[in-house]
């Protein structure tokens, strides 16, 4: 296996190319989660990696049918999951954030006291079946004395969360609503230590690999040690192969990469094909991007942004962003080096799929 192999295989691993199409909520489900913090890259995220015909609409559902739930999980981070899966995940994670959120109470000047007081006055505010917006959730706050400007509404927010109070629901017109998660999601897997550790680690390898334990535990958070246990935990269950003195780990039911067949992707911001390696050179590591970054331009920020990607044949060749017009979005292609006519041609063609994805017409423009 060479780099190109581990590309072709991520590429299918993470249902990008090269498998069946999938519903959104078995997109989330096969990759174990996926990062969330930009809504609409999310959505695309999701989208990009069902059938062609799949629309925003199509993944709007599935969180209003609750198969999948947004909420902070690993690191700490909004991710979309499984409802089947949040509830475990949250007692795996939420242990360890919390006891990091406690020293960041006091450096905001928050008590138990009051972390106490705001989940009482979320689960009042939101019980029933009710759904509010961020900005109704703080006003509550002020209006009971509990300040919410700069981050301290917020830090509330994810410390509900964290306590298995609340998870966001549906969207109310362009602003995501919270829900209490008791009564968004019902039911759900039930596993708990070394169980939910190794079903973690199943999850992650045979929707990410090949990949290591290094980025396994990048991905997920865990000490080191945790990591240890759930790939040790699932080991039995995986593909592995050593290259080098690197060791890596994937679905035995991975299907063989098509060889000499050029791909082409438009990939968000944030997309678990970059996030979810903590080694990233198999994509970033090619003499043009190599160059481009080398000059002082980005790819993944110094402040954990993930920017935007055209990856061709599984590198990163360029980087995009999307203006709004009246009528249109305009995709702005920055290319690393010059792509050949069959290349810009295929990203028209992803860019088109973009467009009816979010159900507007689409401009691209190359730079």
């Amino acid at each position: 296996m060479d780099t190109q192999d581990i590309l072709n295989h991520r590429l299918i691993s993470q249902s990008i190319c090269g498998v069946t199409p999938k519903k959104p909520e078995e997109v989330v489900y096969s990759l174990g989660a996926m990062q969330a913090q930009d809504y609409n890259s999310a959505l695309w995220a999701i989208g990009l990696r069902c059938n062609g015909d799949t629309t925003m609409s199509d993944i709007h559902t599935s969180i209003d049918e609750r198969k999948i739930v947004r909420t902070w999980l690993m690191r700490g981070t909004l991710h979309f999951a499984s409802s089947q899966d949040v509830r475990w995940m949250l007692s795996l994670f939420a242990p360890r954030l919390v006891s990091t959120a406690k020293l960041r109470d006091r450096h905001l000047g928050l008590s138990d006291v009051d972390v106490d007081r705001a989940k009482s006055l979320f689960f009042e505010a939101l019980h029933s079946g009710k759904q509010l917006a961020r900005d109704e959730l703080y006003r509550i706050l002020e209006e009971n004395g509990l300040r919410s400007t700069k981050t301290l509404g917020y830090h509330m927010l994810y410390r509900a969360a964290w306590d298995g109070l609340i998870c966001f629901g549906s969207h109310n017109g362009k602003q995501p609503a919270f829900a209490l998660l008791d009564e968004w999601v019902h039911g759900g897997t039930e596993l708990t230590g070394e169980e939910a550790l190794g079903e973690l680690a199943l999850r992650y390898f045979t929707g990410h690999g090949p990949a290591t334990l290094n980025d396994f535990a990048w991905w997920s958070g865990l000490k080191v040690t945790d990591a240890k246990i759930g790939l040790l935990k699932t080991s039995s269950k995986l593909k592995k192969e050593v290259i080098g003195d690197i060791t890596y780990y994937g679905s035995t039911k991975t299907p063989a990469p098509i060889k000499n067949r050029q791909t082409v992707h438009l990939l968000p911001a944030f997309d678990e094909y970059l996030v979810g390696y903590e080694d990233r050179s198999a994509m970033l590591g090619n003499k043009q991007t190599r160059e481009w970054i080398n000059s002082g331009k980005a790819v993944v920020h110094s402040n954990g942004v993930f920017a935007p990607v055209i990856v061709i044949d599984g590198e990163v060749l360029g980087t995009w962003k999307r203006t709004q017009t009246e009528k249109n979005a305009v995709i702005i292609l920055t290319q690393f080096t010059k792509l050949s006519g069959e290349q810009l041609s295929d990203v028209r063609s992803v860019v088109e799929r973009y467009g009816k994805f979010f159900q507007t017409d689409t401009i691209l423009k190359i730079n």
